[in-house]
């Protein structure tokens, strides 16, 4: 089976959100801590938590939009990059143990190397897996939710590490408990995650496509299946057609992949909208991992494009070229830094797309990226 390669991760230094975000820009930091092992971090954290430091733990820098003001607290890197097989076998299926600091799409081609399915759509996503249960990540028809089995965390207010379970999580769409602490502990949440346990179903065929733009470029029927490392690779262009996959040399890939969360809606706010607005249903996940298939759906509720009310609400892509931060040349769902930007150029741009989409359609857009000393 051939797979794909993993996409480049810019990497850069470590003084400066500029340096260590996939949009580079934001302030210098006071302290940069790079831990190579899960007793460091809890150090890190736990020190920092009893000075009453600000805390922001990162992994690859792709959901951070920051301050050009200097940042006077603790930012924490997970340097591990590690993934264990646990089990790996016909009628349990496979399972996996992949530190908070690797790389996402590491995690993909371990998996489809290994014949499991159930994350191959979610190929070329940035930042680290101990991003992805905060956002419960998702693309293309997949969401982690369907995959995880549990979570290592240091508990924060606890001062200890535990395991959270998929009943623990509280999934819904980009939406996690993890998310859903942040705020009351600054900006991580107060559960930080150390590894991320995956189990998944033993098939070198993918899960049923569910996603039509993914089906079309497969040249598949819609709910049929084809082989994850086909998947794979149509994933990755699609990806790269949007500026959605890095790449040192394109700056329409130097952004937070997508500013906005889909909107969710109820079925009457949703009658407001125009016929040719795109409906989708929003996915239940419970306290039963239904692995290697897809939740059933919220009844009641709607989930739009925020894509086309962006695109219709008149910020096409490139809207604002040649401005220091525009709307990618690809994609309308994507802020990136042209090369001058400041973190107050890309809140700017963020403001004014969510204010006329707002006007345009009686929608508010919320930001998915964690916004740090910025009003937006």
């Amino acid at each position: 089976m051939t797979v794909p390669p993993v996409p480049s991760h810019r990497m850069r230094g470590t003084g400066s959100f500029a340096d260590m975000t996939t949009i580079g820009v934001g302030g210098p930091v006071s302290t940069v801590v790079n831990a190579t092992s899960e007793a460091e971090i809890i150090d890190a954290v736990a020190q920092a938590d009893a000075e009453g430091a600000p805390l922001i733990v990162i992994g690859g820098g792709s959901n951070i939009l920051a301050s050009d003001e200097p940042f006077d607290g603790v930012v924490v890197r997970d340097a591990r990059t590690e993934i264990t097989p646990l089990m790996d076998d016909g009628c349990g299926g496979g399972q996996m143990r992949i530190t908070a600091g690797t790389p996402w799409d590491d995690a993909v081609v371990f998996a489809i190397e290994h014949g499991w399915m159930g994350i191959e759509a979610l190929s070329g996503i940035p930042g680290s897996v101990g991003a992805a249960p905060v956002q419960n990540i998702g693309a293309y028809g997949q969401e982690l939710a369907e995959t995880l089995a549990s979570v290592r965390v240091y508990d924060r207010a606890e001062e200890r590490t535990r395991t959270l379970f998929l009943s623990d999580m509280k999934f819904g769409y980009r939406d996690s408990i993890l998310k859903r602490s942040m705020g009351e502990f600054g900006a991580s949440p107060r559960w930080v995650v150390l590894s991320v346990d995956l189990h998944m179903r033993r098939a070198t065929l993918s899960r049923p496509v569910s996603y039509v733009q993914l089906a079309n470029k497969l040249d598949i029927e819609l709910g049929k299946r084809a082989p994850s490392a086909d998947v794979r690779a149509a994933v990755l262009e699609l990806r790269r057609s949007k500026g959605m996959v890095l790449d040192d040399s394109d700056r329409d890939t130097y952004s937070l992949g997508s500013f906005f969360t889909n909107p969710v809606l109820t079925e009457k706010e949703a009658e407001h909208l125009p016929v040719s607005a795109p409906r989708f249903g929003v996915a239940k996940h419970d306290a039963v991992n239904q692995i290697g298939s897809a939740a059933p759906t919220i009844e009641g509720q709607v989930k739009s494009s925020a894509a086309w009310l962006i695109d219709h609400a008149g910020f096409p892509a490139g809207y604002n070229m040649p401005g220091p931060a525009a709307l990618s040349t690809k994609h309308c769902l994507a802020l990136t830094n042209r090369g001058e930007a400041s973190a107050e150029d890309v809140a700017a741009l963020a403001r004014e797309v969510r204010d006329g989409v707002e006007e345009k359609f009686g929608v508010r857009l919320a930001p998915e990226p964690v916004v740090v000393g910025l009003d937006i």
